[in-house]
């Protein structure tokens, strides 16, 4: 499942961060990757043990946790805090993997990578090129969203970012660990969740919207892993 959600952060929200990473501490985006991802990752990221990485990281955290959209479909357990990325001159990140695990700031261990997320920070008319492109069984999928919207997708995908010819793009990306491990069962606690707000909106709380909240909270109870 590849999913939009607009408007995490607000029109103020985005100029907010935006004026801050113009004065941040940029690196090369190949420090933070592995040798296969070297290979064809030509890009800046933010200092992420700068303190305005750390700031800004918070930031989209608690930006995140007013979404109920975004929890019914992540479920998430644990969040690599977000990281921020720029690209422009010809500059591209080619199709690779994300680690299946990754270490989790501020806790012990490892976090396991079950969906990515990208959160535009700039508007797709501000720069030419830079989609980012997820490919599935069912072909590749260019996205491209205004600023302050999200995709979220499955972190075994494969994807890239295509050139950015002109202009210059900004973006926050991070990783989650679902309660909820499998891809399908995610699926279908999110089109279930979705569907009882659905009820809820039209007809008000029934009985019938009670029993499939039910039915919703025994599935989650059984797939959980926490």
């Amino acid at each position: 499942m590849m999913l939009h959600i607009p408007q995490i952060l607000q029109p103020d929200e985005v100029r907010e961060v935006r004026g801050q990473l113009d004065a941040g501490p940029w690196v090369d985006g190949r420090a933070t990757v592995g040798g296969q991802g070297a290979a064809v990752k030509r890009n800046r990221q933010l200092d992420e043990n700068s303190p305005l990485a750390q700031s800004l990281g918070e930031y989209v955290l608690r930006a995140l946790a007013r979404s109920p959209t975004y929890f019914a479909a992540a479920l998430p357990l644990r969040t690599v805090r977000p990281l921020f990325n720029r690209y422009a001159s010809a500059e591209t990140y080619g199709f690779h993997v994300d680690g299946a695990v990754r270490t989790f700031p501020g806790a012990p261990g490892w976090l396991r990578t079950d969906l990515s997320a990208t959160l535009f920070l700039c508007d797709p008319d501000e720069y030419e090129g830079g989609e980012l492109t997820v490919r599935d069984t069912y072909g590749e999928h260019a996205v491209k969203l205004p600023a302050g919207d999200m995709v979220l997708y499955p972190a075994s995908s494969l994807h890239c970012v295509t050139p950015v010819t002109q202009g210059e793009r900004s973006a926050c990306f991070f990783w989650v660990q679902s309660m909820v491990r499998e891809h399908g069962r995610r699926q279908m606690l999110f089109d279930l969740d979705q569907t009882i707000q659905a009820l809820r909106a039209q007809h008000g709380e029934t009985e019938h919207t009670l029993a499939l909240t039910n039915h919703y909270h025994n599935l989650l109870r059984e797939w959980t892993e926490v």
